[in-house]
């Protein structure tokens, strides 16, 4: 006979029950859950214990009394950035060379993307790929090196020039022509490579779509614009979302390379603004609070123009 007093209770055997599955499940995908570990580990390490230094904004920072022991200061720093005579500059260079990025960086790969999608030699395509993909490959300093080599006095650029009787110009001295060289730099190095995701949207596309256009008499010109751009439309929209996001953090690694005393009118951006009082003048306090309003904007800006895309065609980030 079954002695039913030494039976387990139901809900000790419907929690044993789950406990098996669960890890039969993390068994059964384990290779998987170790490929993600590493991903989640890096960002674990390099992206949120980092915030942990965020204190410092509001603190009298101390390398030698660390995070906790520091004296607190308040909004001191955030006042004190808000009142810098920098403040307005560094902000209008930054948002001017990210609008200039918006108006000319954005489109080029989808342009790119559609041409590469008329081209009907596969032999040129795929040459055309390589090449426009090698720049991306090129680290910032090199690019940066080149740019000022090219654009140097006795540069390439100023020879050609020389060759139809202009003078030569000290470009990377000019503030008006730095955030020309920027964006010109940033489309011939990101094209290619920025493209790859339209062209992979453009493969999707049902063929049938471009085969009932020619029968209706469609040219290529109606062809994009009514089926290849509402085709990309969705890709387009969360990347340009994902792009606003990132508005206030320009890739100051190349600025940092390319600036210099007499560009700094145009060329000096919140993030190298923070690389001078930071690092260079070891005032880390103001800062991490610069760092913190860049942020607190970026938030704002994505929230704002996933809101309106949200409402405008419906595609949105969250």
């Amino acid at each position: 006979m079954i002695d039913h007093q030494k039976l387990p209770p139901q809900h000790v055997v419907v929690r044993k029950n789950r406990w098996t599955g669960t890890l039969k499940k993390l068994n059964k995908s384990k290779f998987l859950y170790t490929m993600f570990a590493l991903p989640f580990v890096y960002f674990l390490i390099f992206h949120y214990a980092p915030m942990v230094g965020n204190l410092m904004a509001f603190q009298e920072y101390s390398i030698m009394k660390g995070f906790f022991a520091s004296p607190w200061a308040g909004t001191k720093y955030f006042q004190q950035f808000l009142t810098d005579p920098y403040f307005w500059k560094v902000v209008r260079n930054t948002l001017m060379i990210n609008v200039y990025s918006l108006i000319f960086y954005f489109p080029a790969p989808i342009i790119f993307a559609i041409l590469m999608n008329e081209l009907r030699v596969q032999l040129f395509k795929r040459v055309i790929q390589t090449v426009t993909y090698v720049p991306h490959f090129l680290s910032t300093v090199v690019v940066a090196g080149m740019l000022v080599n090219f654009l140097s006095t006795t540069g390439l650029i100023n020879q050609i020039t020389h060759m139809f009787g202009m003078e030569a110009k000290t470009f990377m001295s000019l503030p008006e022509w730095f955030r020309t060289i920027f964006i010109s730099s940033e489309i011939w190095q990101g094209m290619g490579w920025n493209s790859i995701i339209y062209l992979a949207a453009l493969a999707s596309i049902d063929p049938l779509l471009y085969e009932a256009a020619t029968i209706d008499g469609a040219n290529r010109w109606h062809k994009i614009r009514h089926i290849t751009l509402p085709g990309i439309s969705t890709v387009a929209t969360i990347l340009f979302l994902l792009t606003i996001g990132h508005m206030l953090s320009v890739g100051f690694e190349k600025i940092i390379l390319l600036y210099s005393g007499p560009t700094y009118e145009t060329a000096d951006v919140i993030q190298s603004f923070v690389y001078r009082r930071g690092l260079i003048d070891a005032d880390f306090s103001f800062a991490a609070a610069v760092g913190i309003f860049q942020s607190v904007l970026s938030l704002v800006l994505i929230v704002s123009a996933n809101s309106i895309s949200k409402r405008v065609n419906g595609t949105r980030l969250f």
